[in-house]
């Protein structure tokens, strides 16, 4: 690979860690063509971009990007794929379902909305992060909730002053 090649490579690897709030580095070593071939299908079917990286071109990239990765470059031994999704728990998900099959992918660490996990330990509680999706409905459900309960109150209490304060009165004890 020459020079040029190597720093488009840089190029490319620092616009994909500036464009997803959610990185994944993983280690896939020993898969068979077959079994990789699987993974990579099941990480489609998910939304999960994958890709092999050579660590020291990563490395470059993470050094460029203006994302703090903190301890994730240390992780950067061996066989890496980094995974890419839109969902904070989807690579997690797949790594784990995968794992099922094969001892297969390896966690190494992951970068999420701007939080670091190392080590294939962090597998479990990444598998349970919810969305921002999720966390903004659960939300607005919480704030819905007592707004519904007064105005449950109101309707029940005949629309009469004396029915509402009864009828809140009730609740309250």
């Amino acid at each position: 690979m020459t020079r040029e090649e190597k720093s488009q490579v840089i190029e490319e690897l620092t616009g994909q860690l500036a464009d997803n709030a959610n990185i994944y580095l993983a280690d896939i070593s020993g898969l068979n063509a077959g079994t990789t071939s699987d993974l990579r299908r099941a990480c489609f079917k998910a939304n999960v971009s994958l890709a092999v990286v050579k660590n020291t071109l990563l490395a470059k990239a993470m050094e460029a990007s203006e994302k703090d990765f903190g301890e994730l470059p240390t992780t950067l031994k061996g066989n890496t794929s980094i995974m890419y999704s839109e969902t904070g728990n989807a690579p997690a998900k797949v790594i784990k379902a995968f794992r099922k099959k094969s001892n297969k992918p390896l966690l190494k660490g992951a970068f999420i909305e701007e939080a670091i996990y190392i080590g294939d330990e962090q597998l479990d509680m990444l598998v349970d992060i919810k969305s921002k999706e999720e966390l903004i409905g659960e939300i607005v459900t919480l704030l819905q909730s007592p707004a519904k309960n007064v105005i449950s109150a109101l309707k029940s209490g005949g629309g009469t002053i004396a029915g509402i304060i009864k009828t809140l009165s009730e609740k309250e004890g």
